[in-house]
This record gives C-alpha cells, structure tokens and sequence, in this order.
C-alpha cells in the first residue's frame, strides 16, 4: 500500500474534535465550530442562499458570455430532446412501457405500447400521465421518479419528487382509467421502499416517525400494508437498526407466483437477505457480498462479491450461482475469468442472460440450466463496445438488448431463441464520427498496476498533438466508466454530446478506467476501498501523466471533469497536483470528507471510504480529503463548482465550502447551483441542456482560450 503523509493542516485537524451545535436548516447535522464556513450547510437557510446567489450571479455571465455558450446550449438541447431517440422499453406483460421527454414535454410522459408494434421498429403509443400537465394541475414541482405496478393488475404505484430530490410521493395509478384511484395507496413524501405482494397488499419501507430511519436518511423498518386500513396499522414484519444504510421489501413475480424478500442493507455493500416462506422470514445463507440478480425456476440467483464456501463447494468473488428456495442448495451458473467482470443478470421465460465485460468490451450470453449444468451461448451483437440488457420480463422468452459505442449510435435490438436477434430501431448519428477515433491505452500506476483508458478524437487532431483534452473519471461504488454513445445523457462519457459538442470542434476526450470502478469485477473496485483510496487518484494522475508524455495533450490543455464520487475525485486533483490541469470541472462533490458522513445520506459510504470518527481511519481520510487540504499558498487552476440546493443525496454544503474557501484565499473559481433538480443536478431536459452548456463553455474557455471580453470583443 502506497504510503499516505497527513498535510500540516491536515494533521492540525486531527488532534481533536471541536465542540458540536446545531445548525437550524441544516438537516440537523451538528457542525464544527473550527470550520468557518460550516453556516453553508444550513441548506435553505437565508444567509446561505443569498452568498449562493451572489456566486450564481458572478459566474453565469462569465460562462454564457464565452462566444461558443448559445451554440452548446442549442447543441445540448437537440440532442437531449431529439424525436429521434430510442424510447428505452420496460417490459409488463404485453406492454412496451416508457418514460419520454422531449422539447414539448419537459417533465414528461409516462406512456405505453404493444410489444408487438414496438418489436416491429412502429410503437403505437398511448400515453398514460403527462407530468407537465399534472404540475400545471396540481401546482407542483413534480419530476417522474417511476412507477411499479402490482402482477396481473392495472394498479400501479407512481412516484414523483418535489424538484428531483430522492424523497418522493407515491400514489396508486390505474393505467386503465389513466388516472390516480380515489381512496387508493398513497404513500407522503420520504425517501421510500415500497413492493406489490398482490393488488391488495404492499410491502412499505417509509418514515414511519420519530426513530425509523438510519443516520443515512433511509428507513429500517418494512410493513405489511393492506388495502382499506390506514399506513399508521400497517403490520410491522422486519426491523433493522439504526446504524444500517436501510432496509426494503422486494418482490418477484413469476407464472402467477410471488416471491417476497425483505433485504437490510448493513453498509453500503453488505446487505442480508430474509425469504419470506409460509413459516415467516429465513435468514438465507448467501454472503453479505452479494447482488440480487433474479429468479429463475424458483432459484434465487446472485453475484457473489466475495468468495462464498458453502456445502462443500468454493465459489468465487464474481461468480454467479443459483440458490434453491425450496431446499438451499447452491449450483455454479457462470465463472468469468480475472479480466471479465458480470455487469447484471435478468432472466426470461426459459434463460437467464448476462452482461458482460470482457477487457472494458460488452458481450451479452445466455446460459440455459439442464443435467449437467449451465450452458453458455454468447449473441451476435456488434463487437467493441457497450452491450446492454435493455428490457426483461420473466414470463416471456424474448427480450430487448441495445450495442453502442463512442461512435456508434444505440442500436436497439429483439432477441428470441426461437426467432434470432432482429434490429428493431437505431439512434440517428448526433455528429459526423467519420474521421473521429477511439483507441484503447494503459498508464502504468504509482504501484506499477495497468490502467486502461479510452482516447476518443478527431484522426488529425490526435497525430497534431496539443490538444484541448478533457478526462473524465469516476473510481468508486464498483460502477465502470464504459465507452457509450447515449446511455445516461447526464454522464460525461456520453459519446453523442460530448461529440458534437467537444470533440467536433477540436477536443479530445479521454475517459479513465481506474480502480474503484467495476470494469474488472469486485477485485477492482476493493484495490481502491478505504485507506487505499488513493490508489484511485494515483490511477487518475498516471493517465493524465501518459497524456502529456504521449503528446496528446500539455498542462495547459488539459482538463478534468468528475461528479459525485467523481467530484471527489476532481477535488484530491485540485489538491494533489494543480500543476497537472488548466481546468477541473467539480459535480455534486464530495470535498469535506471529515463531515461527509454526518451529511444527508454520506453515513451510507462509510463502508466505501472509513469512518472519520475512528482515529486510524480519519488519519488516511485527511489524507486526500481535499477540504483539509485546500492551502492558501498553492496555484490552483480556476475550478467550475456546480451542486443543487434539492441534492438530498450529496450535501450541496460540499460545494459551498469549497468555493467559500477558495474565496477566502482570493482565488478564481466559478460556481453555479440550481435550486432543484436532486443529485443529478437538474430536473428536466432544459436544465440539463443548460448545465451541459456551462460545463462546455467553461472548458472552451479554459482549454481553447475562448473569453468575451467586457466590450464585445472576442478573446482567443
């Protein structure tokens, strides 16, 4: 393990704790006295508000004064409300659901097809809830945050938010009169659980009062709710402790059967599974590291985290294996190999199909059980690139899958056994990729450890050399930073935005496979847990070090960019080596790791970076931690902050501290917090066209030289 040195600061801060007192607003997480700037974690509060302002007001002309802004702004909004999307499908029964934005409908459709005409590439859409119309309404600031519908029912459970936060309200739904039930379900604002046993019944994880929800903010007790009594009676079947992250009811319904767990999550990656059985709740015997996949043929199957010997057999971290309901007894399904990582499983009528990785590359296979085990069969989908399981449904054979990368579109396809693959849809081309390539790399690490990279750039660009080069790079919670053209139109990876409007106009992008991710499966993402976070940043810094030596990019031009974990991320490079970058471009960070854990959900991650309040592990969390390490004396490249005021997952004080200490210094930086829009940082397509928009000016300011000046005029 690299050896980890404590700043002068740093090491000042841990001699003690200071005095703790409330903080009116501020979720009530006590704050340190010593830290000037805790007042930013009153969240709503007036002062707090009006210094957000004032930084909203100082940095937004800068940005949306760079020549290029109304252009990237248009360029975002066109692709992030194209007709030409793929609808993303979600199987039910016969029906095609989706949820669809869109110029004309900024919150949102919620609306459904046969599948027989969506399969034919002509989905006939009939739209069950039109989101703007029921804010207009109802005069709320509602944003879709899905629906669950009970089996063989008409009845589902819709949630909305208030401004995109993770706390929402869930109200029964009937898709056949497209209307919510008077009298029905209705469950108040909370961060929620909620799963259909039958149309009668649900299984609630709410705020069920005073002393029900973990220090994370998410609750431990799960009930029986049956239709017609109150929520105050409902029946009480598991309870957790505090200390957990949460706990949940899940359901599963096969061939008119249903299967009920209830899952307490201990950490943030140890959870333990109950079946719920005709005798009451069975603890089962799965490790703590292990993934809920699906059910099939009454055999619960989950990917192992960690190695799992059980009835005299050794299965090992990354498995797949199958549980029997019935008799607990365990069989092997599918073994990867130490450069292939399992992404997710989800089963049909008579298969179970995978998501593979293999050396950063997709594959989907479906594995068939019979007498002498599970039969793999890999599909003939395009090679070199991302290849997902887009819709599944247990009770039917077929299912949707999709193949994109950097520089192909999505391309959505029908698979059955019977019938083959067919393609049923293609996402337009969002930009001309004709002469843009995409190359796969490695950087040797501080530990001497391979880290791979995706270069993606104009041909002529990259052979020049000295380009604009934005990294993007993620490192944590076992997620892999894959190569897609669309996907989450959110991510910085997105090839389709940040091909036109990056890479088209000159840049390169880089995105960073480093440890903490899950692009190699569980080994990968635990070589950078806790006090070896920094083998994640060392990662990071390598590439960019290859960059520069490779002559693609020089300090100069080179940017960053990272949200959430990701932010983090950017905020140790701000830090660590300032030197390095001309640009950093900070998400919904995490920056104050001492308090991240008394923050909104940040006691959820402990199990990702340690627990600040036990010495030895507060030591390598001052470490990195960039707040602590923030130096008035240093030459930092001028950052772009960005938060939301309606994050309730990533404490928007993160950001706010940041910033007010970089001010304290009398250094530059640039900040911009909306007012709603939860952790993703917007509420809807506009928003995000927007934020986009400054995320891009700010990067042809800083790396391609482009500024307005005060008079007009245009500086390059």
């Amino acid at each position: 393990m690299r050896s980890l040195l404590l700043t002068a600061a740093a090491a000042a801060l841990l001699t003690g704790t200071a005095a703790a007192q409330e903080t009116p607003g501020a979720e009530g997480a006590g704050y340190d006295r010593a830290d000037p700037f805790s007042w930013l974690e009153d969240v709503e509060g007036e002062r707090t508000l009006e210094k957000v302002r004032a930084w909203n007001e100082r940095s937004l002309p800068v940005l949306e004064a760079v020549p290029a802004y109304d252009d990237l702004y248009d360029e975002a909004l066109a692709v992030l409300t194209s007709d030409a999307r793929i609808p993303a499908p979600e199987i039910r029964g016969e029906y095609v659901y989706n949820f669809w934005q869109d110029e004309a409908h900024v919150q949102g459709l919620w609306r459904r097809s046969s599948i027989e005409a969506y399969a034919g590439g002509a989905p006939e859409w009939e739209i069950l809830l039109d989101v703007d119309a029921l804010r207009e309404a109802e005069g709320e600031d509602w944003v879709w945050h899905g629906a669950s519908c009970a089996p063989a029912s008409d009845r589902c459970l819709v949630s909305l938010s208030h401004g995109g936060s993770d706390a929402d309200v869930a109200r029964e739904f009937s898709v056949e009169t497209k209307a919510f039930v008077e009298g029905g379900f209705v469950l108040p604002e909370a961060k929620q659980d909620a799963a259909w046993v039958d149309e009668d019944t649900l299984l609630v994880a709410t705020d069920w009062g005073d002393g029900t929800m973990t220090e994370s903010g998410y609750p431990f007790v799960v009930k029986r709710w049956r239709r017609g009594t109150p929520l105050g009676e409902a029946v009480p079947v598991f309870e957790g402790q505090p200390k957990d992250v949460r706990a949940a009811g899940i359901t599963v319904h096969r061939g008119g059967r249903t299967y009920a767990f209830v899952l307490r999550a201990e950490t943030f990656f140890e959870d333990v599974l109950f079946y719920q059985g005709e005798d009451g709740l069975t603890k089962l015997p799965i490790p703590k590291r292990a993934d809920f996949e699906d059910i099939v043929d009454g055999k619960l199957i989950v990917l192992l985290r960690e190695d799992w010997s059980y009835q005299g057999t050794a299965y090992a971290q990354g498995d797949l294996v199958a549980l029997s309901l019935e008799d607990m007894t365990a069989e092997a399904v599918f073994s990867p190999n130490d450069r292939q990582a399992v992404q997710r499983a989800a089963a049909t009528s008579d298969a179970l199909y995978v998501e593979l990785l293999d050396d950063v590359a997709g594959e989907a296979i479906r594995l068939t059980p019979g007498p002498d085990g599970w039969t793999a069969e890999t599909l003939a989908l395009p090679e070199n690139g991302v290849v997902s399981i887009a819709a599944a449904d247990g009770d039917r054979p077929d299912l949707f899958l999709s193949f994109e990368s950097l520089t192909q579109p999505d391309t959505l396809y029908h698979y059955d056994a019977g019938s083959g693959m067919a393609e049923v849809m293609a996402l337009p081309a969002f930009y001309d990729a004709s002469d843009v390539v995409v190359e796969q790399r490695e950087a040797e690490s501080a530990d001497g450890t391979r880290v791979p990279y995706f270069v993606m750039g104009k041909r002529d660009v990259l052979e020049a050399g000295d380009a604009p080069t934005i990294q993007y790079g993620y490192g944590g919670f076992l997620i892999p930073i894959l190569p897609v053209y669309y996907d989450d139109p959110a991510r910085p990876q997105n090839g389709a935005l940040a091909g036109k409007m990056w890479v088209s106009r000159g840049g390169v992008l880089v995105l960073s496979n480093i440890r903490g991710g899950g692009e190699f499966g569980p080994a990968w993402h635990e070589a950078a847990l806790k006090e070896n976070r920094q083998r994640a940043f060392d990662d990071f810094i390598a590439i960019s070090e290859d960059l520069i030596a490779d002559g693609v990019t020089t300090p100069g031009k080179l940017g960053a960019i990272g949200r959430s974990n990701g932010g983090l991320l950017m905020g140790a490079m701000l830090t660590q080596r300032p030197d390095l970058y001309a640009a950093l471009d900070i998400g919904v960070p995490l920056i104050d790791m001492f308090r991240y854990d008394k923050l909104l959900a940040g006691a959820s991650w402990v199990g990702e970076y340690g627990d600040p309040d036990i010495p030895e592990e507060r030591a390598f969390i001052g470490a990195y931690s960039p707040y602590q390490n923030l130096s008035a004396d240093a030459d930092y490249p001028v950052p772009f902050i960005y938060t939301s005021t309606k994050d309730d997952r990533v404490h928007p004080g993160h950001a706010r501290k940041l910033a007010a200490k970089l001010e304290s210094f009398g250094d530059d930086f640039l900040y911009y917090e909306n007012i709603e829009g939860g952790h993703g940082g917007t509420a809807n397509q506009e928003q995000l066209a927007m934020r986009t928009a400054l995320e891009y000016a700010y990067f042809v300011r800083q790396l391609m030289g482009q500024t307005q000046e005060a008079d007009g005029s245009r500086s390059d």
